[in-house]
């Protein structure tokens, strides 16, 4: 995986506004998922999901966005989260999985009442949150970033045909986060992450991104 300064990483990308932003590599863009070892070393054996301690029954959330996933899982630190999984999905799955999603609450400028909402959350098996981003000390930032929680079929599409390649990354994540504990931050090394270029106008509306 391409990594860069996280200070360079700071000149490029927009610092507000709804973004997504992850690691893109050719077709192709990196999700993260924070699990126990359980479900992380069945999925890292096998390349995809499964096995008796993951259960398809319940919503499982998916994020482009490093740092967003530091802060969730507290640098691999956090109960059940201790094994981050860098997860390559074809960028056209995810879109797929983006042109599904409804937001988790409510918009007026999406949704002409909140029946048409309901209904609608009722119908679809993604949700989408538009959540603060945070920097390496886990601080609000201004800027949006994108998770999404997948439930029913196509969780299964995700967890056992879409998956390219599932990588353990705790040891680099551990690495990087001794250099935020010691205040090194002009050493931190991130993933290398762009925009994702959203220019379906249907996409567009359903994010609710401009």
């Amino acid at each position: 995986m391409k990594l860069e300064l996280y200070s360079e990483q700071l000149k490029r990308l927009p610092a507000d506004g709804k973004q997504i932003i992850g690691h893109i590599s050719g077709h192709s863009i990196v999700v993260y998922q924070a699990f126990n070892s359980g479900i992380a070393n069945y999925a890292i054996k096998h390349q995809r999901f499964g096995g008796p301690h993951y259960s398809f029954n319940r919503m499982s959330w998916i994020k482009p966005g490093f740092l967003w996933m530091m802060h969730r899982a507290g640098w691999a630190a956090k109960e059940h989260q201790q094994q981050i999984l860098a997860i390559t999905l074809p960028i056209e799955k995810f879109k797929l999985i983006l042109s599904q999603a409804t937001l988790s609450a409510c918009d007026g400028q999406i949704y002409a009442t909140q029946q048409e909402w309901k209904q609608e959350l009722e119908r679809t098996e993604v949700r989408l949150q538009w959540d603060p981003d945070h920097d390496p000390f886990g601080i609000k930032q201004n800027r949006r970033a994108i998770q999404l929680g997948l439930k029913g079929d196509i969780l299964k599409l995700f967890a056992t045909q879409w998956i390219e390649h599932i990588e353990d990354i705790t040891p680099f994540v551990k690495q990087e986060f001794e250099k935020v504990k010691n205040n090194s931050i002009e050493k931190l090394m991130l993933p290398y992450e762009e925009v994702l270029s959203i220019t379906e106008p249907e996409l567009i509306h359903r994010l609710g991104i401009n």
